[in-house]
Parts: structure tokens; C-alpha cells; sequence
């Protein structure tokens, strides 16, 4: 069954975006992938099709309505259990780990939030896991739900060529990726080290594991698992 994205969205003319382009673009023209846009403002009752209103207790900005939000959700998810996500800036912060759960599964519904943010008590009352891509505001949830998508689906069966390129990238076994070279042998100067162009297939393994290690320790720390304390 091909992963199936819905997207819940106040400006569904964004996508599919980039994700209409390269491996996820001919992913989607085979049916490895499906994409859905729900408008939003198409679940508002008023002649106005008001989606938002000002937030209780006062303050800048306006906020998504739980009424016409909940009903869209409800006509995307009936009859499904995908889950739920909203991108939101204090969401928890998307990981390889759940992109490889999200890429098991048949799919998501991904709701991008706008304006001040979503009523609370939709959030609780369908459900939504808040799901967020980096410690920064954008204007609306759209960008964040297309990464979000191009990190699933390029991790599905039959999207990249050569499948073990999913597993030896950063992230992937807790580390950062190690240092990539290519032909040619010696540019500007600099050489590709030896030890790749050596055949010792365990020796390269171990090289790139340390490299791996190394630049993991100097950049991610927190990546790496708590080092017992001693006495």
C-alpha cells in the first residue's frame, strides 16, 4: 500500500513544491506515494469563512479556530488511524528515529498551523502530535510539513536506487556522517586520503567510523550516549 499524506493547509496551491521534483517527485508519478490537500477555510460555516479569531486573554496575533480546524481534520482522518501530526515550533523535534516509524506506517496527516498558533483544546481533543523541525518561527507550517515529507519518502522501499544509501548517512546508528571524496585524486592541493583508496574494505570501515565519531563528538555531543561517571 503506497504511503498516503494528507496535508491540512490555508494555502494548498504551495504543494506538492519541491516534493514534485526529483526522487520524491518520480516517487509520487509511480504511486509509490500519495498527496492530499484539505483546504481548511472550506470547513467554515460563516459567509466570511472566518478561520481564526483573537486569543483569549488578549495578546498579538490571531488564532486557528478549534471548530472549523476540527472538522477538517475529521473529514481527512474518517476511517483511518494515521496519525495526526501538526508542525508547530514548540513541538518535539523530528528525528531520523521517527521518520524511519512515520515511513513504516500508511501514511500521515499533517495539519500546518498559521497565525499565532492552534487552539489548544483541538490539539488535545483530536490528538495532534506536535511535531517540530529546528529551534525557529517560519510563517506557517507548510515548508516545515514538505521536509517533513521529503525526509519519509525518500526513505521508502524502491525510492532511492541503491538502498544502503539510507543507512550509512548521518544520524542513521547515532552519528554524524562521515567525510565523503570523489575523483579527482588531488585537487587544489589536497589528496583524498589513503586509506580509502587502499581495498582494505575493514580498514576504510573503521576509518569512517572513527571519522564519524570524531566529528559527532566536536559538533552533535549531545548525540553521543552519557558517559558513566567515575570516582
Amino acid at each position: 500500500m503506497a504511503f498516503r499524506a494528507t496535508i491540512l493547509t490555508l494555502y494548498p496551491e504551495m504543494f506538492p513544491g519541491f516534493l514534485g521534483q526529483s526522487l520524491s517527485g518520480k516517487a509520487l508519478a509511480r504511486g509509490d506515494w500519495t498527496l492530499d490537500c484539505v483546504q481548511i477555510r472550506d470547513f467554515t460555516t460563516d459567509r466570511h469563512r472566518t478561520v481564526d479569531d483573537t486569543p483569549a486573554g488578549g495578546g498579538a496575533g490571531m488564532v486557528l479556530k478549534p471548530d472549523v480546524l476540527a472538522r477538517a481534520i475529521d473529514h481527512a482522518s474518517e476511517g483511518d488511524s494515521r496519525p495526526r501530526l501538526l508542525m508547530s515550533p514548540r513541538g518535539r523535534p523530528l528525528t531520523q528515529a521517527r521518520v524511519r516509524e512515520l515511513a513504516a506506517g500508511d501514511g500521515a496527516v499533517i495539519v500546518c498551523g498559521r497565525f499565532e498558533g492552534v487552539d489548544q483544546r483541538v490539539i488535545d481533543g483530536r490528538q495532534l502530535e506536535e511535531v517540530s523541525i529546528g529551534d525557529y518561527i517560519l510563517s506557517g507550517g507548510e515548508p516545515a510539513a514538505m521536509i517533513l515529507l521529503d525526509a519519509v519518502v525518500r526513505i521508502l522501499p524502491g525510492v532511492m536506487g541503491n538502498a544502503l544509501s539510507g543507512e550509512h548517512e548521518s544520524f542513521e546508528g547515532g552519528l554524524l556522517e562521515h567525510p565523503h571524496y570523489t575523483r579527482p585524486q588531488v585537487w587544489e592541493g589536497m589528496e583524498i586520503p589513503g586509506i580509502l583508496t587502499s581495498g582494505h574494505h575493514a580498514a576504510i570501515e573503521k576509518w569512517r567510523r572513527e571519522e564519524a565519531e570524531q566529528l559527532t563528538r566536536a559538533r552533535r555531543p549531545d548525540l553521543l550516549p552519557a558517559q558513566p561517571v567515575t570516582k
